[in-house]
């Protein structure tokens, strides 16, 4: 299936002959692969007479051999996969059996999960759904302000790619325009105080024109500067991520504080707050040296940190 796809991502038509002595089969058993590709994919099929098949939009397809060398000069491992249900489930179970640091990566994802229990519509083929696992030492120094730092690498890969005015949303979203282009979920094993593995789920918008079942505004790269090589910007990712866990590890959270309040959206905004119980409104002063949100209510400075939080901004 993944050489049929990729004798079909450039959008054009390809006749049966065309693709069948590519693949070596014969044009019947070419048909059946598409109507497997459309199964396992749900990716539009066209296919007109005397001119062949077509996909009803280009792709570009992750590719091993030019993500696995500039990923091991990383240190990390690359496992690759056509479809998972969630890239950090996968990398949770792989830590049973290799060693961290190490990427999954998926073209779909049927169970991709984002904060607080919500799904993350990941259609084939369209977006960046990977997980780097790795191992912490040092406690809490070393996880505070983790998903942070993650997110400022991804705003800067953006920002790289020609969305200037890419810019974060605590704890973990990154916003293009007000609307939502990617996000993080990371996820713990082991002991938080001692010594633990790290899941830090990355997901960005990239190609993907249309979508159902996303319930918030969104928009992704391709709306702001056309299609995008996503191996290109894999590897861009990586290479940021890798800088900026560095110099976390090297300083820790506090040394990167700055350069991410400068970067949050709703830095001095009104804000409220909701710790699932209760809900709080105040005014958005920044994040303390942990990653937590610090806000101005009825005049007092309180902070708040942890995964059920959600900040949405006063209308």
């Amino acid at each position: 299936m993944n050489k049929l796809l990729r004798l079909l991502q450039d959008g054009r038509f390809h006749s049966g002959q065309e693709l069948g002595e590519a693949l070596g089969v014969s044009r019947s058993a070419v048909w059946k692969h598409l109507q497997r590709i459309q199964n396992e994919t749900a990716l539009p099929l066209y296919k007109v007479p005397g001119r062949g098949y077509r996909l009803a939009e280009p792709l570009s397809l992750l590719a091993e051999d030019q993500l696995l060398p500039q990923l091991e000069a990383l240190g990390w491992e690359l496992y690759l996969f056509d479809a998972l249900d969630s890239t950090n489930a996968e990398a949770l179970r792989l830590l049973s059996t290799g060693r961290a640091p190490f990427l999954v990566v998926a073209e779909s994802q049927s169970a991709g999960r984002g904060r607080r229990g919500r799904h993350w519509v990941s259609p084939f083929g369209q977006n960046l759904y990977c997980s780097l696992a790795f191992k912490v030492h040092g406690g809490t120094r070393q996880l505070s302000g983790m998903s942070l730092v993650v997110g400022l690498a991804v705003m800067q890969t953006l920002r790289g790619m020609g969305l200037p005015q890419a810019g974060l949303k605590w704890p973990n979203d990154v916003y293009v325009d007000g609307r939502k282009i990617g996000g993080i979920l990371l996820e713990l094993t082991g002991d938080p105080a001692d010594e633990c593995h790290v899941i830090a789920g990355i997901g960005i918008n990239v190609n993907m024109a249309d979508a159902k079942g996303i319930d918030q505004p969104w928009t992704s790269l391709r709306e702001w500067i056309g299609m995008v090589d996503r191996n290109e910007l894999l590897l861009t990712f990586a290479a940021t991520l890798k800088t900026y866990l560095d110099r976390h590890l090297a300083a820790g959270f506090a040394s990167l504080r700055e350069e991410w309040e400068a970067a949050h959206i709703w830095q001095g905004q009104s804000c409220t707050l909701s710790t699932g119980a209760h809900e709080l409104s105040g005014t958005v002063l920044g994040v303390d040296p942990q990653g937590g949100l610090r806000l101005m209510i009825d005049g007092v400075e309180r902070s708040f940190s942890g995964g059920e939080l959600s900040l949405r901004l006063d209308r």
